[in-house]
Protein backbone atom coordinates (compact mmCIF):
# COMPACT_ATOMS: atom_id res chain seq x y z
CA UNK A 1 0.00 0.00 0.00
CA UNK A 2 1.42 3.37 -0.93
CA UNK A 3 1.88 5.84 1.89
CA UNK A 4 -0.10 9.05 1.48
CA UNK A 5 0.93 12.52 2.55
CA UNK A 6 -1.69 15.18 3.08
CA UNK A 7 0.37 18.11 1.90
CA UNK A 8 4.02 17.78 0.90
CA UNK A 9 3.47 20.85 -1.27
CA UNK A 10 0.88 19.19 -3.50
CA UNK A 11 -2.54 20.02 -2.02
CA UNK A 12 -2.14 23.75 -2.05
CA UNK A 13 -5.81 24.31 -2.84
CA UNK A 14 -7.02 22.14 -0.04
CA UNK A 15 -10.52 23.56 0.18
CA UNK A 16 -11.34 22.17 -3.26
CA UNK A 17 -9.12 19.08 -3.25
CA UNK A 18 -10.61 15.59 -3.24
CA UNK A 19 -9.45 12.89 -0.90
CA UNK A 20 -8.94 9.34 -2.05
CA UNK A 21 -9.22 6.93 0.88
CA UNK A 22 -6.17 4.76 1.63
CA UNK A 23 -7.52 3.46 4.89
CA UNK A 24 -7.40 0.26 6.89
CA UNK A 25 -10.20 -0.96 4.63
CA UNK A 26 -8.11 -1.19 1.49
CA UNK A 27 -9.34 -4.71 0.76
CA UNK A 28 -12.89 -3.98 1.88
CA UNK A 29 -15.80 -2.63 -0.11
CA UNK A 30 -17.50 -0.32 2.36
CA UNK A 31 -19.60 2.67 1.32
CA UNK A 32 -16.61 5.02 0.98
CA UNK A 33 -13.91 2.59 -0.10
CA UNK A 34 -13.81 3.42 -3.81
CA UNK A 35 -15.10 6.97 -3.87
CA UNK A 36 -13.62 10.42 -3.63
CA UNK A 37 -14.70 12.58 -0.74
CA UNK A 38 -14.94 16.28 -0.07
CA UNK A 39 -12.88 17.95 2.64
CA UNK A 40 -14.48 18.57 6.02
CA UNK A 41 -13.38 22.17 6.38
CA UNK A 42 -14.86 22.59 9.86
CA UNK A 43 -12.90 19.60 11.15
CA UNK A 44 -9.65 20.87 9.64
CA UNK A 45 -10.23 24.29 11.20
CA UNK A 46 -10.73 22.74 14.63
CA UNK A 47 -7.57 20.63 14.64
CA UNK A 48 -5.52 23.41 13.00
CA UNK A 49 -6.56 25.91 15.66
CA UNK A 50 -5.85 23.34 18.37
CA UNK A 51 -2.41 22.70 16.89
CA UNK A 52 -1.64 26.41 16.79
CA UNK A 53 -2.47 26.55 20.50
CA UNK A 54 -0.12 23.67 21.31
CA UNK A 55 2.97 25.12 19.69
CA UNK A 56 3.74 27.96 22.13
CA UNK A 57 3.14 25.56 25.02
CA UNK A 58 5.74 23.18 23.60
CA UNK A 59 8.18 25.98 22.92
CA UNK A 60 7.83 27.07 26.52
CA UNK A 61 8.68 23.70 28.05
CA UNK A 62 10.44 21.53 25.47
CA UNK A 63 13.58 21.41 27.64
CA UNK A 64 11.75 20.12 30.70
CA UNK A 65 14.24 17.65 32.24
CA UNK A 66 11.43 15.58 33.74
CA UNK A 67 10.00 14.65 30.32
CA UNK A 68 10.20 10.99 29.40
CA UNK A 69 11.17 9.94 25.86
CA UNK A 70 7.47 9.38 25.19
CA UNK A 71 6.70 12.95 26.23
CA UNK A 72 9.56 14.35 24.14
CA UNK A 73 8.43 12.36 21.10
CA UNK A 74 4.89 13.70 21.45
CA UNK A 75 6.14 17.27 21.73
CA UNK A 76 8.24 16.69 18.63
CA UNK A 77 5.16 15.45 16.81
CA UNK A 78 3.22 18.56 17.78
CA UNK A 79 5.86 20.90 16.38
CA UNK A 80 6.35 18.91 13.17
CA UNK A 81 2.61 18.79 12.49
CA UNK A 82 2.47 22.56 12.66
CA UNK A 83 5.68 23.02 10.66
CA UNK A 84 4.56 20.86 7.73
CA UNK A 85 0.92 21.99 7.47
CA UNK A 86 0.40 24.90 5.12
CA UNK A 87 -2.60 26.20 7.03
CA UNK A 88 -0.74 26.34 10.31
CA UNK A 89 0.31 29.64 11.79
CA UNK A 90 3.75 28.01 12.11
CA UNK A 91 4.07 26.59 8.60
CA UNK A 92 7.76 26.43 7.69
CA UNK A 93 8.52 28.69 10.65
CA UNK A 94 12.29 28.38 11.11
CA UNK A 95 11.97 29.29 14.80
CA UNK A 96 10.72 25.75 15.37
CA UNK A 97 13.82 24.09 13.94
CA UNK A 98 16.15 24.75 16.87
CA UNK A 99 13.79 23.30 19.50
CA UNK A 100 13.04 20.39 17.15
CA UNK A 101 16.71 19.60 16.77
CA UNK A 102 17.24 19.83 20.53
CA UNK A 103 14.45 17.30 21.13
CA UNK A 104 15.75 14.98 18.40
CA UNK A 105 19.20 15.04 19.97
CA UNK A 106 17.71 14.42 23.38
CA UNK A 107 15.89 11.37 22.06
CA UNK A 108 19.09 10.13 20.43
CA UNK A 109 21.09 10.57 23.62
CA UNK A 110 18.48 8.87 25.80
CA UNK A 111 18.42 5.78 23.60
CA UNK A 112 20.32 2.73 24.83
CA UNK A 113 22.70 0.85 22.55
CA UNK A 114 19.99 -1.74 21.96
CA UNK A 115 17.70 1.00 20.64
CA UNK A 116 15.32 0.97 23.59
CA UNK A 117 14.34 3.63 26.11
CA UNK A 118 13.79 3.66 29.83
CA UNK A 119 10.29 4.96 30.57
CA UNK A 120 9.66 3.84 34.12
CA UNK A 121 10.41 0.32 32.90
CA UNK A 122 14.03 -0.33 31.91
CA UNK A 123 14.97 -1.04 28.29
CA UNK A 124 11.26 -1.24 27.57
CA UNK A 125 10.10 -2.46 24.13
CA UNK A 126 6.45 -1.43 24.66
CA UNK A 127 7.20 1.97 26.17
CA UNK A 128 9.74 2.59 23.41
CA UNK A 129 7.04 1.67 20.89
CA UNK A 130 4.86 4.56 22.00
CA UNK A 131 7.69 6.96 21.22
CA UNK A 132 8.67 5.16 18.01
CA UNK A 133 5.16 5.38 16.58
CA UNK A 134 5.29 9.15 16.97
CA UNK A 135 8.83 9.34 15.58
CA UNK A 136 7.96 7.30 12.49
CA UNK A 137 5.08 9.67 11.83
CA UNK A 138 7.35 12.69 12.41
CA UNK A 139 10.01 11.36 10.03
CA UNK A 140 7.35 10.70 7.39
CA UNK A 141 5.94 14.22 7.59
CA UNK A 142 9.38 15.83 7.44
CA UNK A 143 10.53 13.56 4.62
CA UNK A 144 7.44 14.28 2.53
CA UNK A 145 7.83 17.98 3.24
CA UNK A 146 11.39 17.64 1.92
CA UNK A 147 12.96 20.86 3.13
CA UNK A 148 16.74 20.96 3.28
CA UNK A 149 16.56 22.69 6.66
CA UNK A 150 15.12 19.54 8.28
CA UNK A 151 17.69 17.10 6.91
CA UNK A 152 19.68 17.03 10.21
CA UNK A 153 16.46 16.22 12.06
CA UNK A 154 15.57 13.43 9.66
CA UNK A 155 19.06 11.96 9.87
CA UNK A 156 18.85 11.69 13.66
CA UNK A 157 15.30 10.32 13.57
CA UNK A 158 16.23 7.70 10.97
CA UNK A 159 19.11 6.53 13.14
CA UNK A 160 16.84 6.28 16.19
CA UNK A 161 14.15 4.33 14.35
CA UNK A 162 16.51 1.90 12.62
CA UNK A 163 18.39 1.23 15.85
CA UNK A 164 15.17 0.41 17.69
CA UNK A 165 13.67 -1.93 15.11
CA UNK A 166 15.60 -5.15 15.88
CA UNK A 167 14.96 -4.87 19.62
CA UNK A 168 11.26 -4.30 19.08
CA UNK A 169 11.26 -7.41 16.88
CA UNK A 170 12.77 -9.54 19.65
CA UNK A 171 11.51 -7.86 22.81
CA UNK A 172 8.64 -8.67 25.16
CA UNK A 173 5.70 -6.94 26.79
CA UNK A 174 3.91 -6.63 30.14
CA UNK A 175 0.22 -6.10 29.36
CA UNK A 176 -2.28 -7.19 26.68
CA UNK A 177 -2.37 -3.81 24.93
CA UNK A 178 1.44 -3.72 24.71
CA UNK A 179 1.31 -6.45 22.06
CA UNK A 180 -0.66 -4.25 19.72
CA UNK A 181 1.34 -1.09 20.42
CA UNK A 182 4.55 -2.99 19.74
CA UNK A 183 3.11 -4.50 16.56
CA UNK A 184 1.92 -1.12 15.33
CA UNK A 185 5.39 0.38 15.86
CA UNK A 186 6.94 -2.52 13.95
CA UNK A 187 4.37 -2.06 11.18
CA UNK A 188 5.40 1.58 10.85
CA UNK A 189 9.12 0.81 10.82
CA UNK A 190 8.64 -2.05 8.35
CA UNK A 191 6.63 0.28 6.10
CA UNK A 192 9.51 2.76 6.00
CA UNK A 193 12.44 0.31 5.92
CA UNK A 194 11.12 -3.20 5.19
CA UNK A 195 12.55 -6.09 7.17
CA UNK A 196 10.93 -9.50 7.16
CA UNK A 197 11.83 -9.98 10.82
CA UNK A 198 9.43 -7.18 11.68
CA UNK A 199 6.59 -8.63 9.65
CA UNK A 200 7.15 -12.06 11.20
CA UNK A 201 7.06 -10.67 14.72
CA UNK A 202 3.79 -8.85 14.04
CA UNK A 203 2.32 -12.11 12.77
CA UNK A 204 3.51 -13.88 15.92
CA UNK A 205 1.70 -11.42 18.17
CA UNK A 206 -1.45 -11.43 16.07
CA UNK A 207 -1.48 -15.23 16.05
CA UNK A 208 -2.16 -15.12 19.80
CA UNK A 209 -5.59 -13.71 19.02
CA UNK A 210 -6.99 -10.30 19.85
CA UNK A 211 -8.07 -10.14 23.50
CA UNK A 212 -11.57 -8.97 22.62
CA UNK A 213 -14.71 -10.13 24.40
CA UNK A 214 -18.14 -10.75 22.99
CA UNK A 215 -19.55 -7.49 24.37
CA UNK A 216 -17.08 -5.28 22.48
CA UNK A 217 -14.57 -4.68 25.25
CA UNK A 218 -10.98 -5.85 25.46
CA UNK A 219 -9.66 -7.96 28.33
CA UNK A 220 -8.51 -4.89 30.26
CA UNK A 221 -12.01 -3.32 29.97
CA UNK A 222 -10.32 0.09 29.98
CA UNK A 223 -11.41 3.17 28.07
CA UNK A 224 -7.91 4.55 28.49
CA UNK A 225 -6.21 1.65 26.76
CA UNK A 226 -8.95 1.12 24.18
CA UNK A 227 -8.83 4.74 23.06
CA UNK A 228 -5.11 5.44 23.37
CA UNK A 229 -3.55 2.09 22.53
CA UNK A 230 -5.53 -0.89 21.29
CA UNK A 231 -7.96 0.75 18.85
CA UNK A 232 -5.43 3.05 17.13
CA UNK A 233 -2.81 0.28 17.05
CA UNK A 234 -5.17 -2.23 15.45
CA UNK A 235 -6.21 0.35 12.85
CA UNK A 236 -2.56 1.09 12.08
CA UNK A 237 -1.73 -2.60 11.67
CA UNK A 238 -4.83 -3.14 9.54
CA UNK A 239 -3.84 -0.24 7.30
CA UNK A 240 -0.13 -0.96 6.91
CA UNK A 241 -0.21 -4.77 6.97
CA UNK A 242 -3.41 -5.27 4.94
CA UNK A 243 -5.32 -6.88 7.78
CA UNK A 244 -8.83 -5.41 7.42
CA UNK A 245 -10.29 -8.11 9.67
CA UNK A 246 -8.76 -6.28 12.63
CA UNK A 247 -11.07 -3.34 12.09
CA UNK A 248 -14.10 -5.25 13.32
CA UNK A 249 -12.67 -5.36 16.83
CA UNK A 250 -12.47 -1.57 16.81
CA UNK A 251 -15.96 -1.27 15.35
CA UNK A 252 -17.44 -3.40 18.14
CA UNK A 253 -15.54 -1.49 20.81
CA UNK A 254 -16.83 1.83 19.51
CA UNK A 255 -20.38 0.47 19.33
CA UNK A 256 -20.15 -0.54 22.99
CA UNK A 257 -18.71 2.85 23.90
CA UNK A 258 -21.88 4.54 22.64
CA UNK A 259 -23.65 3.13 25.70
CA UNK A 260 -20.89 4.18 28.09
CA UNK A 261 -21.06 7.85 27.09
CA UNK A 262 -22.23 10.40 29.61
CA UNK A 263 -24.07 13.55 28.50
CA UNK A 264 -21.01 15.69 29.33
CA UNK A 265 -18.63 13.67 27.12
CA UNK A 266 -17.16 11.42 29.79
CA UNK A 267 -16.92 7.65 29.34
CA UNK A 268 -17.96 5.35 32.16
CA UNK A 269 -14.97 3.31 33.41
CA UNK A 270 -16.44 1.48 36.41
CA UNK A 271 -15.74 -1.99 35.01
CA UNK A 272 -12.11 -1.27 34.07
CA UNK A 273 -9.28 -3.49 35.24
CA UNK A 274 -6.76 -0.67 34.98
CA UNK A 275 -6.08 2.67 36.66
CA UNK A 276 -9.10 4.36 35.11
CA UNK A 277 -11.53 2.24 37.15
CA UNK A 278 -11.45 5.12 39.64
CA UNK A 279 -10.60 7.99 37.27
CA UNK A 280 -12.45 10.25 34.87
CA UNK A 281 -12.04 9.61 31.15
CA UNK A 282 -13.27 11.72 28.25
CA UNK A 283 -14.38 10.65 24.81
CA UNK A 284 -12.16 13.03 22.82
CA UNK A 285 -9.38 10.44 22.72
CA UNK A 286 -11.54 8.42 20.29
CA UNK A 287 -11.91 11.17 17.68
CA UNK A 288 -10.18 9.73 14.61
CA UNK A 289 -11.38 6.20 15.42
CA UNK A 290 -15.01 7.31 15.31
CA UNK A 291 -14.23 9.33 12.18
CA UNK A 292 -12.66 6.44 10.32
CA UNK A 293 -15.42 3.96 11.12
CA UNK A 294 -18.12 6.54 10.37
CA UNK A 295 -16.60 7.22 6.97
CA UNK A 296 -16.21 3.58 6.06
CA UNK A 297 -19.49 2.26 7.43
CA UNK A 298 -21.62 5.30 6.77
CA UNK A 299 -22.54 5.07 10.46
CA UNK A 300 -24.28 8.26 11.50
CA UNK A 301 -23.96 7.39 15.20
CA UNK A 302 -20.18 7.34 14.95
CA UNK A 303 -20.32 10.57 12.95
CA UNK A 304 -22.39 12.17 15.69
CA UNK A 305 -19.80 11.27 18.33
CA UNK A 306 -16.97 12.62 16.18
CA UNK A 307 -18.80 15.89 15.59
CA UNK A 308 -19.62 16.23 19.28
CA UNK A 309 -15.92 15.92 20.07
CA UNK A 310 -14.98 18.50 17.47
CA UNK A 311 -17.49 21.01 18.80
CA UNK A 312 -16.98 20.17 22.48
CA UNK A 313 -13.76 22.12 22.82
CA UNK A 314 -11.96 19.79 25.25
CA UNK A 315 -8.83 17.68 24.97
CA UNK A 316 -5.62 17.91 22.97
CA UNK A 317 -7.34 17.87 19.57
CA UNK A 318 -4.18 19.27 17.96
CA UNK A 319 -2.59 15.85 18.41
CA UNK A 320 -4.84 14.48 15.67
CA UNK A 321 -3.40 16.80 13.02
CA UNK A 322 -0.42 14.49 12.46
CA UNK A 323 -2.74 11.55 11.75
CA UNK A 324 -4.70 13.58 9.23
CA UNK A 325 -1.56 14.82 7.52
CA UNK A 326 -0.43 11.23 7.16
CA UNK A 327 -3.84 9.85 6.16
CA UNK A 328 -5.89 12.55 4.43
CA UNK A 329 -8.99 10.38 4.08
CA UNK A 330 -9.67 11.00 7.77
CA UNK A 331 -10.57 14.60 6.89
CA UNK A 332 -13.40 13.68 4.53
CA UNK A 333 -16.89 15.01 5.19
CA UNK A 334 -18.70 12.69 7.57
CA UNK A 335 -22.02 11.03 6.83
CA UNK A 336 -25.08 12.72 8.25
CA UNK A 337 -25.07 12.34 12.03
CA UNK A 338 -27.71 10.01 13.46
CA UNK A 339 -29.31 10.15 16.86
CA UNK A 340 -27.24 8.59 19.62
CA UNK A 341 -28.88 6.17 22.08
CA UNK A 342 -30.27 8.22 24.98
CA UNK A 343 -33.10 5.99 26.23
CA UNK A 344 -31.98 2.46 27.08
CA UNK A 345 -31.19 -0.24 29.59
CA UNK A 346 -28.06 -1.96 28.32
CA UNK A 347 -26.52 -4.90 30.17
CA UNK A 348 -23.05 -6.33 29.61
CA UNK A 349 -23.07 -9.70 31.41
CA UNK A 350 -19.43 -10.45 30.59
CA UNK A 351 -18.45 -7.38 32.63
CA UNK A 352 -21.16 -7.59 35.28
CA UNK A 353 -22.15 -4.11 34.11
CA UNK A 354 -25.42 -2.40 33.28
CA UNK A 355 -26.00 1.08 31.94
CA UNK A 356 -29.32 2.92 32.12
CA UNK A 357 -30.04 6.21 30.41
CA UNK A 358 -33.13 8.37 30.23
CA UNK A 359 -32.04 11.57 28.52
CA UNK A 360 -29.86 13.56 30.90
CA UNK A 361 -30.23 10.95 33.65
CA UNK A 362 -27.79 8.04 33.58
CA UNK A 363 -26.96 5.24 35.97
CA UNK A 364 -24.28 2.56 36.18
CA UNK A 365 -24.62 -0.74 38.06
CA UNK A 366 -21.56 -2.90 38.57
CA UNK A 367 -21.05 -6.38 39.99
CA UNK A 368 -18.22 -7.64 37.81
CA UNK A 369 -15.26 -7.34 40.16
CA UNK A 370 -12.43 -9.88 39.86
CA UNK A 371 -12.25 -10.07 43.65
CA UNK A 372 -14.27 -13.27 43.93
CA UNK A 373 -12.08 -15.17 41.49
CA UNK A 374 -8.79 -13.64 42.63
CA UNK A 375 -9.15 -12.26 46.18
CA UNK A 376 -6.24 -9.87 45.74
CA UNK A 377 -5.73 -6.14 45.52
CA UNK A 378 -3.40 -5.77 42.55
CA UNK A 379 -2.82 -3.88 39.34
CA UNK A 380 -4.70 -5.42 36.44
CA UNK A 381 -7.66 -6.58 38.53
CA UNK A 382 -11.08 -5.00 38.85
CA UNK A 383 -11.42 -4.25 42.56
CA UNK A 384 -13.43 -1.02 42.52
CA UNK A 385 -16.05 -1.28 45.31
CA UNK A 386 -18.37 1.23 43.62
CA UNK A 387 -21.51 -0.65 42.64
CA UNK A 388 -23.81 2.22 41.62
CA UNK A 389 -23.49 5.64 40.02
CA UNK A 390 -26.12 8.23 39.12
CA UNK A 391 -26.20 11.47 37.16
CA UNK A 392 -28.87 14.06 36.55
CA UNK A 393 -27.31 16.54 34.18
CA UNK A 394 -24.54 18.34 36.05
CA UNK A 395 -25.45 16.74 39.40
CA UNK A 396 -23.17 13.71 39.61
CA UNK A 397 -23.18 10.96 42.22
CA UNK A 398 -19.83 9.38 41.36
CA UNK A 399 -20.03 6.46 43.74
CA UNK A 400 -22.25 4.45 46.07
CA UNK A 401 -20.33 2.03 48.32
CA UNK A 402 -21.15 -0.11 51.33
CA UNK A 403 -18.75 -1.07 54.11
CA UNK A 404 -19.81 -3.45 56.91
CA UNK A 405 -17.65 -3.72 60.04
CA UNK A 406 -17.16 -7.45 59.57
CA UNK A 407 -13.75 -8.80 60.61
CA UNK A 408 -12.03 -6.11 58.51
CA UNK A 409 -13.04 -7.84 55.27
CA UNK A 410 -13.63 -4.48 53.61
CA UNK A 411 -16.22 -3.12 51.23
CA UNK A 412 -19.15 -5.02 49.79
CA UNK A 413 -18.24 -6.24 46.31
CA UNK A 414 -21.06 -7.97 44.51
CA UNK A 415 -20.49 -11.44 43.15
CA UNK A 416 -22.19 -10.76 39.82
CA UNK A 417 -25.09 -8.70 38.54
CA UNK A 418 -28.44 -10.42 38.03
CA UNK A 419 -31.35 -8.94 36.13
CA UNK A 420 -34.67 -9.40 37.95
CA UNK A 421 -36.88 -7.77 35.35
CA UNK A 422 -37.09 -4.84 32.95
CA UNK A 423 -36.54 -2.30 35.74
CA UNK A 424 -34.62 -4.17 38.44
CA UNK A 425 -31.20 -5.73 39.08
CA UNK A 426 -29.79 -7.65 42.03
CA UNK A 427 -26.27 -7.35 43.50
CA UNK A 428 -25.28 -9.79 46.23
CA UNK A 429 -22.42 -11.43 48.12
CA UNK A 430 -21.83 -13.72 51.07
CA UNK A 431 -18.72 -13.39 53.21
CA UNK A 432 -17.68 -16.22 55.53
CA UNK A 433 -14.95 -15.61 58.10
CA UNK A 434 -13.59 -18.65 59.97
CA UNK A 435 -12.61 -19.32 63.54
CA UNK A 436 -10.00 -22.08 63.29
CA UNK A 437 -10.21 -25.19 65.45
CA UNK A 438 -7.34 -27.51 66.51
CA UNK A 439 -5.55 -29.42 63.77
CA UNK A 440 -6.52 -33.06 63.28
CA UNK A 441 -3.90 -35.40 64.70
CA UNK A 442 -2.43 -36.41 61.32
CA UNK A 443 -1.42 -32.81 60.58
CA UNK A 444 0.13 -31.92 63.93
CA UNK A 445 3.88 -31.30 64.29
CA UNK A 446 5.82 -31.60 67.49
CA UNK A 447 8.04 -28.69 66.52
CA UNK A 448 5.06 -26.42 65.79
CA UNK A 449 6.66 -25.36 62.49
CA UNK A 450 3.60 -25.29 60.24
CA UNK A 451 3.32 -23.96 56.71
CA UNK A 452 2.82 -20.25 56.17
CA UNK A 453 -0.69 -20.12 54.71
CA UNK A 454 -3.46 -17.55 54.14
CA UNK A 455 -6.49 -17.27 56.37
CA UNK A 456 -8.26 -15.15 53.78
CA UNK A 457 -7.36 -11.90 55.49
CA UNK A 458 -3.77 -12.52 56.63
CA UNK A 459 -0.95 -15.07 56.60
CA UNK A 460 0.41 -17.10 59.49
CA UNK A 461 2.28 -20.35 60.25
CA UNK A 462 -0.96 -22.09 61.22
CA UNK A 463 -1.55 -24.55 58.36
CA UNK A 464 -5.01 -23.02 57.90
CA UNK A 465 -6.16 -25.28 55.04
CA UNK A 466 -6.11 -28.42 57.22
CA UNK A 467 -7.98 -26.98 60.19
CA UNK A 468 -11.70 -27.50 60.79
CA UNK A 469 -13.54 -24.21 61.09
CA UNK A 470 -16.51 -22.44 62.56
CA UNK A 471 -17.78 -19.62 60.39
CA UNK A 472 -19.42 -16.28 60.92
CA UNK A 473 -21.41 -15.22 57.89
CA UNK A 474 -22.64 -11.92 56.46
CA UNK A 475 -25.05 -11.98 53.53
CA UNK A 476 -25.57 -8.76 51.64
CA UNK A 477 -28.02 -7.99 48.87
CA UNK A 478 -28.77 -4.76 47.04
CA UNK A 479 -31.79 -4.63 44.73
CA UNK A 480 -31.70 -1.65 42.37
CA UNK A 481 -35.09 -0.67 40.99
CA UNK A 482 -35.59 2.05 38.41
CA UNK A 483 -38.51 4.43 38.96
CA UNK A 484 -39.83 7.24 36.75
CA UNK A 485 -37.98 9.84 38.84
CA UNK A 486 -34.94 7.93 40.05
CA UNK A 487 -33.96 4.69 41.77
CA UNK A 488 -34.57 2.70 44.91
CA UNK A 489 -31.60 0.82 46.36
CA UNK A 490 -32.91 -1.74 48.83
CA UNK A 491 -30.19 -3.08 51.11
CA UNK A 492 -30.63 -6.39 52.90
CA UNK A 493 -27.97 -7.49 55.39
CA UNK A 494 -28.35 -10.71 57.35
CA UNK A 495 -26.42 -13.46 59.11
CA UNK A 496 -24.42 -11.43 61.62
CA UNK A 497 -25.00 -8.33 63.72
CA UNK A 498 -22.61 -5.67 62.45
CA UNK A 499 -22.67 -1.90 61.98
CA UNK A 500 -22.33 -0.66 58.42
CA UNK A 501 -21.96 2.58 56.49
CA UNK A 502 -23.26 3.52 53.05
CA UNK A 503 -21.13 6.13 51.33
CA UNK A 504 -22.49 8.50 48.68
CA UNK A 505 -19.70 10.42 46.96
CA UNK A 506 -20.80 13.45 44.93
CA UNK A 507 -18.67 15.28 42.36
CA UNK A 508 -17.29 18.57 43.76
CA UNK A 509 -18.93 21.72 42.47
CA UNK A 510 -22.45 21.47 43.90
CA UNK A 511 -24.22 22.25 47.16
CA UNK A 512 -25.36 19.74 49.77
CA UNK A 513 -28.42 20.41 51.93
CA UNK A 514 -30.09 18.52 54.74
CA UNK A 515 -26.88 16.89 55.95
CA UNK A 516 -24.59 17.31 58.96
CA UNK A 517 -20.98 18.29 58.28
CA UNK A 518 -18.61 15.95 60.12
CA UNK A 519 -15.34 17.75 59.41
CA UNK A 520 -13.61 20.10 57.00
CA UNK A 521 -12.44 17.29 54.73
CA UNK A 522 -15.60 16.77 52.71
CA UNK A 523 -17.35 14.29 55.05
CA UNK A 524 -21.05 14.59 55.90
CA UNK A 525 -23.77 12.42 57.41
CA UNK A 526 -27.50 12.15 56.84
CA UNK A 527 -29.10 11.10 60.11
CA UNK A 528 -32.77 11.70 59.28
CA UNK A 529 -35.03 13.04 56.60
CA UNK A 530 -33.90 13.72 53.04
CA UNK A 531 -30.75 15.36 51.75
CA UNK A 532 -30.10 16.91 48.36
CA UNK A 533 -27.19 17.65 46.08
CA UNK A 534 -27.78 20.54 43.67
CA UNK A 535 -25.75 21.85 40.74
CA UNK A 536 -27.47 24.69 38.94
CA UNK A 537 -30.87 23.40 37.85
CA UNK A 538 -30.01 19.73 38.43
CA UNK A 539 -30.82 17.95 41.66
CA UNK A 540 -30.35 14.52 43.28
CA UNK A 541 -32.31 13.86 46.48
CA UNK A 542 -31.32 11.01 48.79
CA UNK A 543 -32.57 9.44 51.99
CA UNK A 544 -34.08 8.83 54.40
CA UNK A 545 -31.42 9.12 57.05
CA UNK A 546 -31.07 5.99 59.16
CA UNK A 547 -29.84 7.19 62.56
CA UNK A 548 -27.04 9.17 64.11
CA UNK A 549 -24.56 6.35 64.76
CA UNK A 550 -21.20 7.07 63.19
CA UNK A 551 -19.54 4.17 61.40
CA UNK A 552 -16.24 4.52 59.55
CA UNK A 553 -15.73 3.09 56.08
CA UNK A 554 -13.40 0.13 56.57
CA UNK A 555 -11.50 -0.66 53.35
CA UNK A 556 -10.30 -3.97 54.79
CA UNK A 557 -7.09 -5.35 56.19
CA UNK A 558 -5.54 -5.66 52.72
CA UNK A 559 -5.48 -1.85 52.59
CA UNK A 560 -5.12 -0.79 56.22
CA UNK A 561 -2.12 -3.02 56.90
CA UNK A 562 -0.14 -1.00 54.35
CA UNK A 563 -1.72 2.33 55.23
CA UNK A 564 -3.79 2.31 52.05
CA UNK A 565 -7.08 4.07 51.51
CA UNK A 566 -10.17 3.71 49.35
CA UNK A 567 -11.65 7.11 50.20
CA UNK A 568 -12.94 8.63 46.94
CA UNK A 569 -12.39 12.29 46.16
CA UNK A 570 -15.48 14.45 46.43
CA UNK A 571 -18.26 15.30 48.88
CA UNK A 572 -18.97 12.16 50.90
CA UNK A 573 -22.28 11.63 52.66
CA UNK A 574 -22.67 8.68 55.05
CA UNK A 575 -25.78 6.80 56.07
CA UNK A 576 -25.33 4.20 58.77
CA UNK A 577 -27.15 1.24 60.27
CA UNK A 578 -26.77 -2.18 61.82
CA UNK A 579 -27.53 -5.63 60.48
CA UNK A 580 -29.69 -7.61 60.28
CA UNK A 581 -31.79 -5.04 58.47
CA UNK A 582 -33.60 -4.10 55.33
CA UNK A 583 -33.25 -0.48 54.31
CA UNK A 584 -34.26 1.35 51.13
CA UNK A 585 -32.21 4.29 49.96
CA UNK A 586 -34.37 6.48 47.74
CA UNK A 587 -32.52 8.42 45.06
CA UNK A 588 -34.68 10.93 43.20
CA UNK A 589 -33.60 13.19 40.36
CA UNK A 590 -34.96 16.46 39.10
CA UNK A 591 -34.03 19.11 36.60
CA UNK A 592 -35.47 22.34 38.03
Amino acid sequence: MQRRSFLAGTLTTLSTAALVPTSAFAQDTGPQSNTKAEIDEAFLAVITTASNTQVPVVLGNYQNPADSPRAVARKTRRLVSAYTWNRSAYYHDDSLLGPLLTMCERLRDAQHEDGLYDVGNLHSPPDSSFALQDLCLVWTLLNDDGRTATKPHRTILERIIKLAGPSLATGGVHTPNHRWELSAALARIHHLWPDRRYAARIDDWLAEGIDATGDGSYSERSSTYSAEVTNPSLLTIAWLRRRPELVDYVRRNLAMTLYLLEPNGEVDTTASRRQDQVRIREVWWYLTQFRELALHDGDGRFAAVAKSIETGGTGELGDFLAEVLERPELAAVLPKPAALPVDFTQAYPLQGLARIRRGDRTATLFGGTDFHDLPLIASGLSTNPTFFKLRQGAAILDSVRLSPQFFSTGHFRSNGLHRLGPKAFRLADEVNVPYHLPLPRRYRRADGDYAMTPDGRFYSKMDFPHRPKHYRTLRTEVVVTELPDGFDLTFGLAGSEVPFAIELCFRPGGELTGVEQLDANGNYQLTSGTGAYVVGNDRIEFGPGNGATRVTMDPGERYTYLGGSLTPAGLRVYLTGKSPTKYTLKLRTRAN
